[in-house]
């Protein structure tokens, strides 16, 4: 399986294309990243170093990849943390060419707007560039909870709310929808929820909520919902294996007691979650 994943990178920490390329190679897929910045950490920290390429070089790797003759070859594209109005429409532009070659590729748009703790994060105009232009082109979405209310326009509260949501949401284009943290009425205190549904199917896995504070997480779980979505074919079966890879890493982040996510001291979570989860179909 081959990706191409457009997404930020840094030199330290896990974040965007730092924390989804590794995953997904320990799991056999080939990745092609293109990076549409360059940090020295991710800008949590509140400084940092680095540039964001422009535009243009986004279309021109993406031309280069096309002139091997190898675009028919890619399965899937992954988009992440876009920056800018400029930057998404590059973003897009490359998934239109690789479609062209490729016409039963796949598309995820993971949303990046912001989350209930910080609000909005992300420039003026993107997110609503991505609720009008990302989100319609995208075949697989995975919002985080905020993202969803933003994107649909409704307030989540209880779990047939989110399931509401959803179906807005699939409504709009997308027809496959990772909500990767979830806290609905029916979520225990103690646990964190994710939800994905298909035209096959509703599913709900429920992990425990771990005391950790670390960037990145919904980036990795994004592209292993992709590669195993395309591989299994089915929302339930990819978001059990990518649910439990990723609560296997964040536990044994939280038991280090580390900063960053521990991708590579527990790259066998990843592979062979110690601890598996059931997702459980849910609705009709």
């Amino acid at each position: 399986m081959n990706l191409m994943s457009i997404q930020s990178h840094v030199v330290y920490g896990h974040v965007g294309n730092a924390a989804a390329v590794f995953p997904l190679q320990r799991i056999g897929v080939e990745v092609w990243p293109i990076h549409t910045v360059q940090f020295s950490n991710h800008t949590g920290y509140g400084e940092w170093t680095g540039e964001v390429f422009a535009p243009k070089l986004i279309r021109d790797l993406v031309a280069g990849v096309e002139a091997r003759g190898v675009l028919s070859e890619c399965d899937g594209v992954l988009s992440g943390y876009m920056g800018s109005a400029e930057t998404a429409a590059a973003i897009l532009d490359s998934v239109a060419t690789v479609r062209r070659c490729n016409p039963s590729v796949r598309y995820c748009c993971d949303p990046v707007i912001g989350d209930v703790h910080t609000g909005v994060f992300v420039r003026d105009g993107i997110p609503e560039f991505i609720r009008d232009k990302a989100v319609p082109a995208a075949d697989i979405v995975t919002p985080n909870q905020f993202e969803l209310d933003f994107l649909t326009g409704r307030k989540t509260v209880t779990l047939n709310d989110a399931l509401l949501a959803v179906e807005a949401l699939q409504k709009s284009g997308p027809r496959t929808v990772l909500v990767t943290s979830l806290h609905s009425d029916e979520t225990p205190a103690d646990s964190i929820d994710m939800l994905a549904c298909d035209d096959d199917g509703q599913y709900l896995l429920r992990t425990p909520k771990l005391e950790l504070v670390a960037s990145g997480a919904g980036d990795a779980m994004a592209a292993l919902f992709l590669a195993h979505y395309l591989r299994e074919g089915n929302a339930g079966a990819a978001l059990a294996k990518a649910g439990s890879a990723i609560y296997g890493v964040l536990a044994k982040t939280a038991e280090i007691g580390a900063a960053e996510i521990q991708f590579v001291t527990a790259q066998d979570e990843i592979v062979n979650p110690s601890r598996p989860f059931e997702a459980k179909r849910i609705g009709a």
